[in-house]
């Protein structure tokens, strides 16, 4: 058994299989040239040697690959090339389907295209004086539309040089301005640039809201596409000239240039052109009466953009840095705003609703106006901190009620209130005319005598402001010195309620409570009220109505309104006119208001002190204009006792003297100093005026040559001896307070 194994080893059965079967495997004579399998086929695990022991073993080969794998390969490639040009065409069919959609639901919030129209510019509201030099613009729209032709050339390539270099290629929005702005923005890594055309920018102003939204956006898009189909190059920018806004309330290009730079837009230079090119970017940021600087260097890019786009050459560009003459004062700037405001209250109920663009001629003087608020603005200016008083206002108008001037405030652009027109504040003794007034009209005199004596009213005890009394005194004394008992002695002798309708007979329009204290201006009033309720006595005694407005035209001539001459109506007599101005005029002289002069001009007028010094007035008048002066703080806080003789009297002084230079000199109506027998107290002309007299006694009235029927004015004679030095240049304002 050994040396068997040892001879060739064990060999096992084959079962009566052929050797050529025991071993399967493939030999390269059995295979078919250019075909056969890529892998030979398994085989058992267990390799088994030939038959013929001779032969020695094959070496095993890798098999080469074969072109068949090749074009599989290939094959697969170009399946997958086909199924990315599928789903790409997929893809891009329904990004097509939906962009369609998009444009669709877009255009469904738009109106139907053949149904818009370029909107009609909102309606200019331009206010004029009496001299037609424009005031004040109101409405969204303030410029008049230009045309293209009369616009220098290098105004509207300016706005094409920065806003839109390809505006006469493209077909309403540009594709190559969209991706310059994306590239850039990217960059920027933020919103640098921006795409938007110029018909897009028009689209946006005449049609859309400012909200900057992705639906605004493509609704601009198709508004731009519009309006570049049914409208001409040039066409689209003249519109957008006449549209766009420049700050300040400024749209248009006229409106821009007459505010900016004080001249038409037909006539600016090419700097000036520049500056309002530059200005569409940021408007209210870029506003050269807001930050000149920044305006300046906006224009400057401007000109530079004009420069490369060869619209002006490089010398016009240097030339014109730094030229814009833009320190013009704005047109309707200042306290004319207040007289606008108030204009703009009233139209509706002259004119209705307002289509179309119109001119409201008005009684404004502009000179008058200047010198009202130079007037309010420097004596705050110099006096507002000693005096603790932050407002003023003021009140012209001719004794038949045309308003001059009007000052509702000492700083518009901080506070647009008008307090000369809206604020109801009382007005202390400047309401005892109406008192008097009533009593002269009941039978009493100027002359007529009543006592200054302490009185109580139902447990109220009013006083004077120095607590000191001079008992008898005439009316016209006791209106001058401004005395708060003999006014409401008078006050209740006459009836509270016959006091108010004097009142308002003579215009006062607000409502005054029929009490004890009506006679020391308890009851709040406007200032245009009272300074039109002043004006009967500067008339000879007819109603005036306040009034501003004279005529309103539309742009083209036609005529919507004209103030119609009022009624003469009397309500006072002349008699009563000239008793009233006589005492009135007596303030100016010797009385509480004695530093309101007008030289040349006979002037009468009445001081006025609130509660805690809270309100100061003065209403005075000439035969020429009414004027009232309040001051005060609006939150009804105290001034440091700032009294009606005072500031106020200062502010009108300025004013009326100002307003007067070179005004034919006119009378106060019906002065007189004989009143007749009636309620006088009888003077002797050969009896001297005694030097001392007992306090309220009334004896020694000094000699007069009119009749012999004057009541003395106070003297050192007539009024206690402690009392007697105050009386010095007739009270000063020691003596006079609280309700003057």
């Amino acid at each position: 058994m050994g040396s068997a194994k040892k001879k060739g080893g064990r060999k096992e059965p084959l079962f009566g299989l052929p050797a050529a079967l025991a071993d399967l495997r493939l030999t390269a004579a059995d295979r078919i040239p250019g075909g056969g399998e890529d892998k030979p086929k398994k085989t058992s695990s267990k390799r088994k040697s030939d038959t013929s022991d001779d032969e020695p073993p094959r070496e095993r080969k890798a098999p080469a690959k074969s072109s068949g794998a090749k074009r599989r390969s290939k094959s697969s490639i170009g399946a997958g090339l086909g199924r990315f040009v599928y789903w790409g065409a997929v893809l891009s069919l329904w990004g097509v389907i939906a962009v369609m959609g998009v444009v669709i639901w877009v255009g469904a919030h738009l109106p139907p295209i053949q149904s818009l129209e370029i909107p009609k510019r909102p309606p200019t509201i331009q206010i004029v004086g009496i001299d037609g030099s424009l005031l004040a613009q109101r409405g969204e729209m303030a410029g008049a539309n230009v045309s293209l032709k009369d616009l220098p050339p290098y105004l509207p390539k300016a706005f094409i040089a920065i806003e839109d270099r390809r505006f006469y290629s493209h077909f309403g929005i540009d594709p190559v301005g969209i991706l310059r702005a994306l590239v850039t923005n990217l960059l920027h890594r933020g919103v640098s640039q921006g795409g938007s055309t110029l018909t897009q920018q028009l689209a946006k102003n005449l049609f859309l809201t400012q909200e900057r939204t992705m639906q605004r956006k493509l609704q601009e898009a198709e508004l731009a596409i519009w309006l570049e189909r049914k409208h001409s190059k040039n066409e689209i920018l003249e519109l957008y000239l006449n549209r766009v806004y420049f700050g300040s309330g400024a749209y248009g290009v006229e409106a821009a240039a007459q505010k900016y730079f004080g001249k038409s837009a037909k006539n600016v230079t090419i700097a000036e052109a520049a500056m309002l090119a530059g200005l569409v970017k940021s408007p209210s940021r870029l506003a050269p009466n807001r930050n000149p600087e920044g305006a300046e260097a906006r224009a400057q890019v401007v000109l530079a953009a004009m420069a490369d786009a060869k619209f002006i050459t490089e010398a016009q560009a240097q030339a014109s840095i730094g030229h814009p003459s833009f320190n013009v004062k704005p047109v309707g700037a200042g306290t004319i705003n207040y007289v606008a405001d108030w204009i703009g209250e009233v139209l509706d109920d002259l004119v209705g609703q307002i289509d179309d663009s119109i001119k409201v001629e008005t009684t404004i003087d502009p000179k008058l106006q200047a010198v009202a608020e130079a007037a309010i603005i420097d004596e705050l200016a110099a006096k507002s901190v000693k005096f603790n008083v932050s407002q003023g206002a003021l009140v012209a108008m001719t004794p038949d009620g045309a308003v001059r001037a009007m000052v509702g405030g000492r700083n518009y652009s901080e506070s647009q209130f008008n307090r000369a027109v809206t604020a109801k504040r009382q007005p202390g003794s400047s309401f005892k005319p109406f008192v008097y007034l009533t009593a002269l009209e009941q039978g009493l005199t100027p002359d007529t005598v009543r006592q200054d004596a302490p009185i109580e009213v139902k447990g109220w005890k009013p006083e004077n402001y120095t607590h000191e009394y001079f008992g008898a005194v005439t009316l016209t004394q006791a209106l001058a010195m401004s005395l708060n008992t003999v006014a409401i002695r008078l006050g209740l002798e006459v009836g509270p309620k016959n006091v108010v309708r004097t009142a308002h007979r003579l215009g006062i329009s607000s409502k005054l409570e029929p009490n004890a204290s009506i006679a020391l201006g308890t009851s709040e009033v406007s200032v245009v009220e009272l300074v039109g309720a002043y004006a009967p006595f500067a008339n000879g005694g007819f109603a005036a109505v306040p009034h501003v407005v004279t005529r309103i035209k539309t742009l083209d001539g036609k005529l919507l309104y004209m103030r119609q001459p009022d009624e003469h109506n009397q309500v006072i007599e002349p008699r009563y006119v000239g008793m009233m101005n006589t005492m009135m005029r007596e303030t100016l002289i010797s009385g509480t208001a004695k530093k309101a002069e007008i030289p040349g001009w006979q002037a009468a007028g009445k001081t006025g002190t609130s509660q805690d010094y809270r309100d100061a007035w003065f209403i005075g008048y000439t035969a020429n204009l009414v004027t009232g002066v309040w001051l005060g703080n609006d939150d009804n806080s105290p001034t440091r006792k700032t009294t009606g003789g005072g500031l106020p009297v200062e502010v009108w002084t300025r004013f009326m003297r100002a307003a007067h230079e070179g005004v034919p000199v006119a009378a106060l109506p019906n002065l007189q100093t004989n009143w007749g027998p009636s309620n006088l107290v009888q003077v002797s002309s050969q009896v001297s005026p005694p030097t001392q007299a007992a306090p309220g006694s009334g004896s020694g009235p000094a000699p007069v040559s009119n009749g012999g029927y004057r009541a003395p004015p106070p003297t050192r004679a007539n009024v206690r001896p402690e009392a007697a030095a105050g009386l010095d240049g007739w009270l000063m304002d020691r003596l006079f307070g609280g309700n003057r």
